[in-house]
């Protein structure tokens, strides 16, 4: 079996700003990734740190799939060590506190022995459609940002802006402090023991069964904004359907700018979404 992309999408949150998103896809591999918008110096060469590490990933993970060796785990971990190598070599200074680390949520799939393989970081997330009409996702979206909101909320009415608040900035700084550390959450990061803290689960899949990967941006149509259960959002990102899926995101945010309805750090999110079937 192989995947075969039928629509792909991955909108910036701001136009003005750098896409932290980053998709990657081919045969028997496909992955989503959102970079952790930086909360203090940047570090790395390019727009932000988030973004460079997002797209590095992508790259890497790519390769190591191409290379047909090893598996899902493994190639993660040659990307993140990979990344280690690249942020200890190109960033202007080592990082003070862990929230000046680059960070990604990930998810990534490969096809083998008639099952489809997943991991994941954070809160991008699988959804599967099989031929019956039986829907499975994968990921933590949903528990994740459910406690982000309860976060928004105590921050006070009205929190969301074109970026992150300053005043919000030490909050955010202490959470992130506490990534990758024992008894808090791992992310993707230039750190090769990363790898052996991603989240993992297997689901059965035969031909014609759909497979969406998507960030939190764009599973915000479903999660924060109750506009699509799991099974309609797979209903509606038919091929072709993305681009419409993406363009009513946006329109939700431009009517609740400030995030008084939808209670939320920024404005608009990065929004990505892979769409593939599985081929013979």
């Amino acid at each position: 079996m192989h995947f075969k992309l039928l629509d792909s999408l991955s909108l910036p949150g701001d136009a003005a700003k750098p896409n932290e998103d980053a998709l990657t896809h081919g045969g028997r591999f496909a992955a989503v990734l959102d970079g952790a918008t930086g909360l203090g110096e940047k570090l790395m060469p390019g727009r932000s740190d988030a973004q460079w590490l997002a797209q590095f990933a992508a790259r890497r993970l790519q390769a190591h799939a191409e290379s047909d060796l090893g598996n899902l785990r493994e190639w993660i971990r040659g990307a993140a060590a990979e990344a280690e190598k690249g942020f200890a070599a190109l960033r202007k200074r080592a990082p003070v506190e862990r929230y000046e680390v680059p960070f990604a949520s990930l998810i990534a799939v490969s096809l083998g022995d008639g099952a489809l393989h997943a991991l994941w970081f954070g809160d991008c997330a699988a959804l599967i459609r099989s031929n019956d009409g039986a829907v499975t996702m994968l990921g933590e979206t949903f528990d994740k940002r459910a406690r982000e909101k309860e976060r928004a909320v105590k921050m006070g009415p009205k929190p969301a802006g074109a970026g992150v608040r300053e005043e919000f900035l030490p909050a955010l700084r202490a959470s992130r402090n506490k990534v990758n550390r024992r008894g808090g959450e791992w992310l993707f990061a230039p750190d090769t023991k990363c790898a052996d803290h991603a989240q993992t689960a297997d689901a059965a899949v035969s031909a014609g069964d759909l497979v969406l990967l998507a960030s939190d941006g764009f599973l915000a149509l479903a999660v924060d904004y109750a506009r699509y259960t799991p099974q309609s959002l797979l209903e509606a990102a038919q091929p072709g359907g993305l681009g419409a899926l993406g363009e009513e995101i946006r329109a939700i945010e431009t009517a609740d700018p400030e995030g008084a309805r939808y209670p939320r750090f920024k404005k608009s999110d990065d929004a990505t979404a892979l769409l593939l079937s599985v081929a013979p």
